[in-house]
């Protein structure tokens, strides 16, 4: 369990390294703009490519509710950080944050229970998940920044995901090592209906607000996961 926990958080750790990355180094707009599109395309391919076939152990109507109640979530939390920080300002950036959790929490159980259940982790997955992470945070961060938040609140936030996912590990390790059943298909459905909604409300309009060539970035992060194993 405690090595799902570290192995978790690990790959999460780009997260952090991101957000202080926009404090030390003035990245373009135009860029910021880009990197969302990229992460964008990884994410539709992490969906179509890695959790959706994962989440078809389940019925296909249970696979559709699950995908409902990710995007659900993530509606809610979106609408929370809205009335917090406004839609406008730092409201935007943290739409993708919430996104962020959403996908992260679930896809972290995943792991767990991959771990749990003997399945070798390689290298070159850590690699993925850790590479596929650097755009996702940065375009948020960068937004923050703007905003007026400063290095350690940023961090912060971030660090705090890394812990959530690490400890989101840890829970699908114990649940495969506790329930025969446990397979982590509705968490990858869930994982899928929070990105769909999280791209669709908050980081494509991101990356296309900033950005004219978004949209060709948002293909190449698509064909770079997929070229990578989705």
């Amino acid at each position: 369990m405690f090595t799902s926990f570290g192995l978790g958080a690990l790959a999460q750790l780009s997260l952090v390294l991101s957000g202080l990355a926009v404090f030390l180094v003035k990245v373009p707009r135009r860029v910021v703009g880009d990197l969302a599109g990229f992460g964008a395309g990884a994410l539709i391919a992490a969906v179509a490519v890695d959790l959706l076939p994962n989440a078809r152990l389940l019925d296909m109507w249970q696979v559709a509710l699950w995908t409902m109640l990710g995007a659900g979530a993530f509606i809610l939390g979106e609408r929370y950080v809205d009335r917090k920080f406004g839609a406008e300002g730092s409201g935007g950036p943290l739409g993708i944050v919430v996104g962020a959790i959403v996908d992260g929490v679930p896809e972290s159980i995943i792991f767990g229970v991959q771990i749990a259940r003997g399945t070798e982790v390689s290298l070159a997955f850590l690699a993925a998940v850790f590479v596929s992470n650097i755009p996702q945070a940065l375009a948020p961060s960068a937004g923050l920044a703007e905003s007026g938040w400063n290095w350690r609140r940023v961090a912060g936030m971030w660090l705090w995901v890394m812990l959530a996912c690490g400890v989101a590990a840890a829970f699908g390790h114990f649940a495969a090592t506790t329930f025969s059943g446990a397979n982590g298909a509705r968490a990858a459905a869930l994982a899928s209906g929070g990105i769909l909604a999280m791209l669709a409300n908050s980081l494509i309009p991101f990356a296309h607000e900033r950005s004219e060539s978004a949209g060709t970035w948002t293909v190449v992060g698509f064909c770079s996961a997929l070229a990578m194993g989705g």
